[in-house]
């Protein structure tokens, strides 16, 4: 088995387990990051299968500007926490 399989089948789990952490993770910063993470390991996958346009594009889009509206989306609303 030659390094380039080896990464086919390490950087999809990677992304999975990313997007586990995503959704299980109960604070809203921590599930972007992870969000973040994952769009990144993706637009690895995306340049390994060389699709570089695509790469560049979902690591633009999806890990900076979602990560950057997300969480300046979070920091504009208040907590119930905050509250009481």
């Amino acid at each position: 088995m030659d390094l380039l399989s080896l990464v086919h089948i390490i950087l999809p789990l990677l992304i999975v387990v990313a997007a586990g952490f995503a959704v299980l993770l109960r604070d809203l910063i921590s599930c972007t990051i992870a969000l973040a993470a994952m769009s990144l390991l993706l637009s690895l996958e995306f340049y390994i299968l060389h699709a570089p346009d695509v790469a560049i594009a979902e690591a633009g889009v999806g890990a900076c500007i979602t990560t950057a509206i997300i969480i300046l989306a979070i920091s504009m609303t208040k907590r119930e926490e905050d509250e009481r």
